[in-house]
């Protein structure tokens, strides 16, 4: 079986950039015509090694920022005002992007509200842990208390 380097995602076959072991015709009449995959030569070999290992790097890189993010946010107490009633329930609530909106005042890092894990918005004044969601499976815990406005 001859060897080719996906050029692109192939589903069932491999991702960007491996060298994979497909059948003559396969790679003659569906994948070179189509662009995904290119016969494995010496140079184009040595690219995709060169390719893997700037995205490894870049990878690395990404993941050392998230976590210098996470420890800034794991050191974060955010302190948000609403007004509430006198058993302390919100009128309105506390949502993944005023969460998003605090955090790039207080911190200067923007974050997606996405990203901010809040199984419901919050409604009661309290204190609360929030789960931000960095990218590269680091994960970083803010927390968040909820306090009574006098407004």
């Amino acid at each position: 079986m001859p060897e080719a380097i996906l050029l692109k995602d192939v589903d069932g076959v491999g991702v960007k950039g491996s060298l994979v072991d497909v059948s003559k015709g396969y790679l003659r009449n569906f994948l070179i015509p189509r662009q995904l995959a290119a016969p494995a030569t010496k140079g184009l070999l040595a690219q995709a090694q060169a390719n893997a290992a700037s995205i490894e790097k870049a990878r690395a890189e990404a993941v050392a920022k998230a976590g210098e993010i996470a420890d800034r946010l794991n050191k974060t107490v955010l302190t948000l005002a609403a007004t509430a009633g006198e058993d302390g329930r919100l009128f309105g609530s506390i949502t993944s992007q005023d969460i998003a909106n605090e955090v790039k005042e207080a911190r200067g890092i923007e974050l997606d509200k996405r990203k901010i894990h809040l199984e419901d918005p919050i409604k009661n004044v309290g204190t609360y842990a929030v789960v931000v969601d960095l990218g590269e499976g680091v994960t970083a815990t803010v927390k968040t208390i909820v306090t009574e406005s006098n407004a």
